[in-house]
């Protein structure tokens, strides 16, 4: 229907109520009256009807606008909702870093460490290291960088406050380490593959799975009883010593922060033999 043809029949219509209001009522049962009726009756109602639905179509549009319109506020405010928990849970996690922090100045005089940052973490190659960046902080070679939860590894390279730290799961890396139940030492290598293996132990040495491997502070560089991994399993005897597996008691991937002990410089005659000995 096209929209002269609809106002042309509006008009008629207009005309025919306008017809139907003037006569009298002495005329209204006339035979005009009646065909006009019959007429103008169907294009009444039909009209009425196109009118009710056109006023249905204009209350859903607009119910429909005000529905995007409410459900544009609810994403913005899901999305400043879900922003706001990522703000709590860093914020959580921050409390979190502190509290380590604070339970490890508990357990260590003020001095014998400080806090670094790490900024580059290789675990991709054979050689297992990351970079710290101290702030202020002194660094030396050989100083031992660990976290509350165990040993990461030892100091390598340093330029000004940059550090490139050997991982202990560093094919190169050697640690003497002892069974913290049994006391029983060897020493600790990386294994290259993110694990570590515990090296020297003699068949008849007492070393079970779920056994804590710690430091044993006889290398010159590690103090003893900082944690090292847990073993995993103990495999049948090489040669003369068992394979034996360690699970690191560190996730390296999860690294942000970690603590350098302080410590002191080597004896000279120390430090003379360390110059020449590799990375």
């Amino acid at each position: 229907m096209n929209g002269r043809w609809y106002h042309a029949l509006l008009i008629a219509l207009l005309l025919g109520q306008l017809l139907l209001l003037a006569a009298d009522e002495r005329a209204r049962s006339s035979r005009l009256e009646r065909g006009l009726l019959w007429v103008l009756g169907p294009f009444a109602h039909g009209v009425g009807a196109v009118g009710n639905q056109v006023g249905e179509l204009v209350a859903a549009l607009r119910s429909n606008r005000a529905l995007r319109a409410d459900n544009a506020v609810l994403r913005q405010q899901l999305e400043e909702a879900r922003r706001e928990l990522m703000r709590l849970a860093d914020a959580e996690e921050e409390l979190r870093r502190l509290s380590r922090i604070l339970d490890y100045t508990r357990e260590h005089p003020a001095g014998d460490f400080f806090v670094a940052d790490v900024v580059y973490l290789d675990q991709a190659s054979g050689l297992r290291t990351l970079v710290l960046f101290s702030g202020n902080a002194e660094l030396r070679r050989n100083q031992v960088v660990r976290t509350p939860q165990g040993l990461v590894g030892r100091i390598i390279l340093t330029a000004g406050h940059y550090a490139k730290v050997q991982l202990i799961t560093d094919r190169a890396s050697a640690v003497s380490a002892m069974i913290e139940r049994t006391r029983r030492k060897g020493i600790v290598r990386g294994a290259g593959t993110g694990g570590l293996e515990l090296h020297f132990m003699p068949e008849q040495a007492d070393v079970r799975p779920g056994d804590r491997v710690v430091t044993a502070g006889i290398d010159g560089i590690y103090e003893r009883g900082i944690p090292i991994g847990e073993v995993v399993t103990v495999g049948p005897v090489s040669g003369l010593f068992r394979r034996i597996v360690v699970r690191p008691a560190i996730d390296f991937s999860l690294l942000e922060q970690v603590y350098v002990l302080a410590g002191g410089p080597l004896p000279p005659a120390m430090a003379e033999g360390e110059a020449d000995a590799p990375p």
